[in-house]
């Protein structure tokens, strides 16, 4: 029971501090753009690029959680005519998931600030009951950057981001920028015209990350199929470290409800 007590008094706050440890460097990751010359984050520059191919190519500005400058070249198949779109001077693009896992961890941050050192833990199941809060942000945090939001071709079409660019983009031109684990993704949808008089059986696509050639929808009374799909990524060093910082925290959350379950079980304190 003496070894129990010191663990609830002692142990369970040493792990809390060195959580919140980690979660600070991940926060400081996720840092937002703070104004003047001593601004937290700078503007970071990122090629865009696959290997095997020169259809897409682009340069993208991230400044925290937005895209504030993108130039793409596109060679159109058809005709190798070259296209080239840049963002707007007057718009940015906000990265939601980025901006939803800093809202997660700060919310992590939070609850483990709540029990600061003087809090007197009394039983097994409050240490796991907090665990679990804590463990659950982290799991959005985490699921944001890994998992991308499926949409429809009509949600990528009508989406703000064809009015970001100029020269306008054509109508026969999707584009869609997501977080895919530590890579900033872009894919570029190219188009083409169903007539009303094709004996193609339509049948519009789903929700999808990436939708692959081939797949149909309609906007107005007007049908299209996707004949070319590109898509080219850069590695964002800092969002790898997040998901390091991810990946540790809830091995020591885990490591913390293992320990405080074998004493529970083994001193008849039933957690739930």
């Amino acid at each position: 029971e003496e070894e129990f007590k010191w663990l609830l008094q002692e142990e369970v706050h040493a792990v809390l501090k060195q959580l919140q440890d980690i979660l600070k460097e991940a926060s400081h990751r996720f840092a937002l753009p703070a104004s003047g010359p001593g601004g937290a984050i700078k503007p970071e520059n990122f090629v865009l690029s696959t290997a095997g191919t020169d259809q897409v190519k682009g340069v993208l500005t991230l400044h925290g959680d937005a895209l504030c400058q993108a130039d793409v070249n596109l060679k159109m198949p058809r005709n190798n005519q070259l296209l080239h779109f840049a963002f707007r001077e007057d718009k940015q693009w906000k990265l939601q998931q980025i901006q939803d896992a800093r809202n997660h961890v700060n919310q992590a941050i939070y609850l483990l600030m709540n029990r600061d050192v003087n809090y007197q833990f009394k039983t097994g199941s409050e240490v796991l009951k907090l665990m679990d809060a804590v463990m659950l942000q982290l799991s959005r945090a985490r699921n944001r950057l890994t998992t991308p939001a499926t949409l429809t071709l009509p949600e990528i079409a009508s989406s703000g981001l064809a009015k970001m660019f100029t020269p306008a983009l054509p109508p026969d031109i999707l584009v869609n920028f997501y977080i895919n684990l530590n890579k900033l993704c872009l894919t570029v949808y190219q188009l083409h015209v169903l007539q009303p008089s094709t004996t193609k059986n339509f049948k519009p696509a789903g929700g999808s990350i990436l939708h692959n050639p081939g797949a149909m929808f309609e906007i107005g009374s007007q049908r299209y199929e996707v004949s070319h799909v590109h898509k080219v990524e850069c590695v964002v060093p800092w969002l790898n470290d997040a998901l390091v910082f991810f990946t540790v925290s809830l091995q020591l959350c885990q490591q913390l409800k293992d320990k405080i379950s074998v004493f529970s079980s083994y001193w008849n304190y039933r957690p739930y």
